[in-house]
């Protein structure tokens, strides 16, 4: 097998809070990869709507293809700079959202209300 592929696009990156830690593995597009030229990275992040945790990253990233659904455990984008950590099943309205990557462990930790402060680094 030749040298590059997907295998080698699988980034994982750890995210950590007081309320515990998971893994996630980025997506491969052109947004994931600037979230991970961008780590390490401290968020403070929101809930919203029940549903979600949000924060601001530091600068945009750029735009790529969006999707309206969502699973617990997504990692995404809202608008260029908002980035996002799904903990419900559900559905967004259009635009939709950049996928940047899907968390491996129990992302049932963020569902809870208040604010969060994540640290995401990269595992290289």
């Amino acid at each position: 097998m030749p040298i590059g592929g997907s295998a080698l696009a699988q980034d994982s990156i750890s995210i950590s809070s007081d309320w515990g830690n998971v893994t996630a593995v980025l997506a491969d597009n052109e947004s994931a990869r600037a979230l991970a030229d961008m780590l390490p990275l401290t968020i403070e992040m929101d809930d919203h709507l029940r549903q979600e945790k949000t924060g601001n990253l530091p600068s945009a990233l750029p735009a790529v293809s969006r999707q309206r659904e969502f699973s617990a455990g997504t990692l995404g984008l809202w608008s260029s700079g908002d980035f996002v950590i799904y903990y419900r099943d559900g559905r967004v309205p259009s635009p939709g959202i950049v996928i940047l990557g899907q968390v491996q462990g129990d992302v049932s930790i963020f569902d809870r209300p208040g604010r969060v402060t994540v640290k995401i680094d990269s595992m290289k």
